[in-house]
């Protein structure tokens, strides 16, 4: 469909089960929607020194004993080169991992009543630090280095699997203040919680509805030629058919697969290699925009019986617009970018030049 000639087109998807209003008429063309403000207003290392630290930045190189502890690090202390990832304890956690956890539910009681409820913040709050260096941004590095970064992010989800009470870990990353970074040196995150976040639940429930009324997967099924912007031997990348936010781009493997963190060697060097090449899209096109991504995986101890409809992608969201009352107390959100005009865009971007 031309772009002169779209009218307002409301969608729901399949995968949270959320309604989104398409409203071109509310933005200039796609071409032209971008950051207008610096993503990452810190700057780098001077020009002399790359690897110097910044004065104020604990994530740089030299400066490891002004962080929280050290979980692990790659390559490891006793390797002869020095580290080129750091997955450490948040500082300033929002669930502690040294208060009592709560008690587990008794046999056959549900884990969360009906009406409030208040249990002790128990739970993991964890920084990995991306690379040594300030001045240098997750796409800048190789696809190779990007797959660590993804493979320390399994490392550590498998690491917390192991504790009884953890029952969800949400990997995550915020690039820009604007988009919740309190850091400019390249970090994302992770959190582990000692319940399934809703949204959670909510989204294994829209997937469940559709297997069980269609016999297939919401992921698998997904038709890509007008929505795709890259693909691998092994993932995709879309936008997707009812794409809340303008420009926002789901990675999902083409292989069904309930759990990120059981992604191999083979696997993850293909999506380092796709995620930067959607990251550095995404920068050139829209003036390197503050953005959010988050890898949408099963909860631990997940039932046999729900594998065949969980499938675990990499969402990423660039924080092109405001949220408004209208989303805010509806739930729907109004985006004014077409998802097949946002994966024309996109894919059209030569990031070789």
């Amino acid at each position: 469909m031309a772009e002169a000639s779209r009218t307002s087109e409301a969608r729901r998807d399949a995968v949270f089960g959320r309604w989104v209003i398409f409203s071109p008429a509310r933005s200039r063309r796609p071409t032209d929607l971008k950051s207008h403000g610096p993503a990452n207003p810190s700057p780098g290392p001077g020009p002399d020194d790359g690897n110097a630290p910044r004065p104020s930045c604990p994530f740089c190189l030299g400066r490891e004993s002004e962080c929280a502890p050290e979980i692990f690090r790659v390559p490891a202390p006793d390797a002869s080169s020095p580290w080129r990832i750091r997955v450490i304890e948040n500082l300033f956690p929002a669930l502690r991992r040294d208060v009592e956890p709560p008690p587990p539910p008794e046999e056959g009681e549900e884990p969360v009543g009906a009406g409030e409820c208040a249990v002790r913040g128990f739970g993991f709050h964890d920084v990995v630090i991306e690379t040594p260096r300030h001045d240098v941004r997750l796409w800048d590095l190789d696809a190779e280095g990007v797959g660590d970064v993804l493979l320390a992010y399994a490392r550590r989800v498998r690491q917390l699997a192991e504790h009884p009470a953890v029952k969800y870990v949400q990997v995550f990353k915020n690039h820009g203040a604007s988009a919740g970074a309190s850091m400019a040196h390249s970090h994302s995150q992770m959190i582990g919680t000692p319940f399934v976040p809703p949204s959670v639940t909510s989204r294994l429930n829209c997937m469940k509805e559709v297997f069980e009324r269609s016999g297939k997967c919401s992921l698998c099924e997904i038709q890509c030629k007008d929505i795709l912007v890259s693909e691998t031997r092994n993932f995709s990348a879309i936008v997707p058919f009812a794409a809340s936010y303008p420009f926002e781009i789901w990675i999902i493997p083409r292989e069904h697969s309930s759990f990120f963190h059981k992604i191999d060697q083979d696997k993850v060097l293909d999506l380092g290699s796709l995620l930067k090449n959607i990251l550095e899209k995404l920068c050139k096109q829209l003036n390197d925009p503050p953005f959010n991504y988050m890898i949408h995986s099963a909860p631990f101890g997940l039932s046999s019986s729900c594998m065949p409809y969980t499938h675990w992608f990499l969402q990423i969201v660039p924080q092109l617009s405001v949220t408004g009352g209208f989303e805010m107390g509806s739930g729907c959100y109004i985006n004014p970018v077409f998802p097949e005009d946002a994966a024309k865009i996109l894919r059209e971007i030569d990031c070789s030049i």
